[in-house]
């Protein structure tokens, strides 16, 4: 049975325990993964591509283990002649072989279908809502990820960046915060290019909410326009010129958005004019805004309920904060220093990140509250403390300890309190820069 097929055949109402995150991933699924990009094992090796595969997660969950480590805690070796571990090369070796292609993969096939699973299960008014933004990943100060990532080129005056940086941009189930679709480019390919692979990825019978930037008449003209029924909603720019063509209400009508003339001549299929639905609103403390979506209809889409939706949107910033803070730690850049490595890492640290929502969807499930209720961090550390605990014992190789289980236990340190709407946070610095003089460095640029 294939990906696609057995995930139909997933149960929607989860069983009360859980005891491995492996559960989620079952070895035919991963086998798949490995033939379908042709990195299936094709003689047996000390370290597999199955087993690694597991290991290159392993690195995505304990931040803080050094990949050798991991590979005693995970088990994942097959014994050798001495008994002796695999040495940091053959490590190496193995996850170069490995490369990113069965992460991409198996991220891919998996993360639509458990994000479609989760969206469905919390609709708005009858669409499934996600987002999508982009963020910046630092990766090692090495050659090859410079070349290939690039940076922020410094102006003469103020330095670029420390360290290549990698572009990532992602679709995300809003209330549930599992990750269905991303895309890695180079710093200098732009959110709104990557974004262009993401579209046709948005599935019939949604909502999807981005920021301004995503503005683009050329992009959001074709999400609905082929009757599967995708909306959007975004903000307004400060230059997106609005003529009123009918008004619904205070502050709600209907507009005609004028297409700029780069946007006509770089799409001539485009018409002059493009009709969507403006709302205007303003929240205390902040300055007037403006919203433009496809929700055309008043009646169906309420004017306060769409604007309560588009703050939503925050979600996938929360979603970025978890990943970054929490599970890579805020360090200054992911372990790999190579291309193929960096790509490798960050593919699996979108699985392993979906793979922790996943038990949180579960616990939430058990206490009858919505995933946003359920703690990232207290999740991940409650995973990881027991990946340490229980990894002493003797396990199937590349097997993640089946006595991973019973987060239902911790409820009261894994439930969150009801957020409170009326937080409001100005934009300032918390803590003071260094005083130290940057280091500058003189690197070639290449376009």
């Amino acid at each position: 049975m294939g990906l696609s097929e057995a995930f139909s055949t997933l149960p929607t109402a989860l069983p009360g325990s859980f005891d491995q995150l492996a559960r989620h991933l079952p070895d035919e699924w991963v086998a798949e993964a490995l033939e379908a990009t042709g990195t299936a094992t094709i003689r047996k090796r000390r370290l597999p591509a199955e087993q690694v595969l597991w290991l290159v997660l392993g690195m995505a969950l304990m931040r803080n283990h050094s990949v050798q480590r991991l590979a005693a805690l995970l088990d994942i070796a097959l014994p050798s002649k001495t008994g002796r571990l695999a040495v940091p090369s053959a490590l190496v070796q193995a996850r170069q072989r490995l490369g990113a292609a069965p992460l991409e993969y198996l991220f891919a096939t998996t993360g639509a279908c458990w994000a479609a699973r989760s969206a469905e299960a919390d609709r708005w008014r009858g669409l499934a809502v996600y987002a999508m933004d982009g963020t910046t990943v630092r990766v090692p100060d090495s050659p090859d990820n410079w070349t290939t990532f690039g940076g922020q080129v410094g102006n003469g005056t103020r330095a670029g960046s420390a360290y290549p940086t990698a572009r990532v941009v992602a679709l995300m189930a809003v209330r549930s915060h599992v990750l269905a679709a991303m895309r890695v480019g180079s710093y200098a390919t732009g959110e709104v290019t990557l974004a262009r692979e993401l579209w046709d990825d948005v599935p019939a019978d949604s909502l999807i909410i981005v920021d301004k930037n995503f503005l683009i008449a050329a992009e959001l003209s074709r999400l609905g326009g082929d009757g599967t029924n995708r909306q959007w909603l975004t903000r307004a720019k400060s230059k997106t010129k609005l003529r009123t063509l009918e008004r619904f209400g205070r502050g709600d009508e209907l507009v005609e958005i004028e297409l700029s003339r780069e946007t006509r001549r770089t799409n001539p299929g485009l018409p002059a004019t493009w009709v969507a639905r403006a709302i205007h609103y303003r929240r205390k403390g902040f300055q007037p805004s403006v919203l433009v979506t496809s929700l055309t209809d008043p009646t169906k889409h309420p004017r306060d309920e769409v604007v309560e939706l588009y703050h939503e949107r925050w979600e996938i910033e929360l979603g970025y904060d978890e990943v970054k803070t929490h599970m890579l730690a805020r360090e200054e850049a992911i372990r790999s220093r190579t291309p193929e490595g960096a790509r490798q890492e960050l593919w699996a640290v979108g699985l392993a990140y979906n793979l922790v929502r996943l038990e949180m969807e579960r616990v939430a499930m058990m206490a009858g509250l919505p995933p946003r209720r359920i703690s990232f961090v207290n999740s991940l550390m409650l995973l990881c403390n027991a990946w340490l605990v229980w990894s002493a014992e003797p396990l199937a190789p590349g097997r993640i300890p089946p006595q991973l289980r019973d987060l239902e236990a911790q409820l009261g340190l894994l439930v969150l309190p009801p957020r409170r709407s009326d937080r409001r946070y100005p934009r300032v610095v918390k803590l003071k820069m260094s005083n130290y003089d940057k280091k500058w460095v003189r690197r070639a640029v290449t376009k």
